[in-house]
């Protein structure tokens, strides 16, 4: 965490050196920080955080690729004057066990439209989630499991 916040001043310092305060010229700062820190000597144990920030760059990267999908689909179901949404409501099992990475799942996939979760299970071992686009529940729990539930496990575990 310490290096993460090193980062962010290196990124705000670059962006105030160079007089342009753009979400691109921060993020091109944020790069050259991350590149800086890890060529410079750093205290032992914080390999973590070279390990651990890319993981959630590709969760995020995976995040906003399936909120782009998803909105297109449903932006195409309200549109169009047939209707193919097939809407169920599907019990997905999560080998999450942490439950800050359960929530993230949870609001991860409310966030994405046409699916919003329902509720999570008394033994916080599976998220009941209503869908709109499923023709397939084993699929969707396949979706689920491999793509942001990995991702999660990979970024934060």
């Amino acid at each position: 965490m310490k290096l993460f916040l090193i980062n962010i001043l290196l990124a705000i310092s670059w962006s105030a050196l160079t007089g342009n305060a753009s979400l691109t010229n921060f993020l091109l700062g944020f790069a050259i920080g991350y590149g800086a820190i890890a060529l410079s000597p750093v205290p032992q144990g914080s390999g973590d955080y070279f390990r651990r920030l890319p993981r959630i760059l590709s969760l995020l990267i995976f995040f906003l690729r399936e909120l782009v999908v998803s909105g297109m689909r449903t932006t195409r179901e309200v549109l169009s004057p047939l209707r193919r949404s097939c809407p169920q409501v599907i019990r997905v099992a999560t080998g999450l066990r942490e439950h800050n990475q359960l929530l993230l799942l949870s609001q991860l996939v409310s966030l994405t439209p046409g699916t919003l979760v329902l509720d999570i299970s008394p033994e916080a071992d599976a998220l009941y989630v209503h869908t709109m686009f499923v023709t397939d529940a084993e699929i969707f729990r396949c979706e689920i499991r491999d793509g942001l539930e990995k991702r999660i496990r990979e970024a934060f575990d």
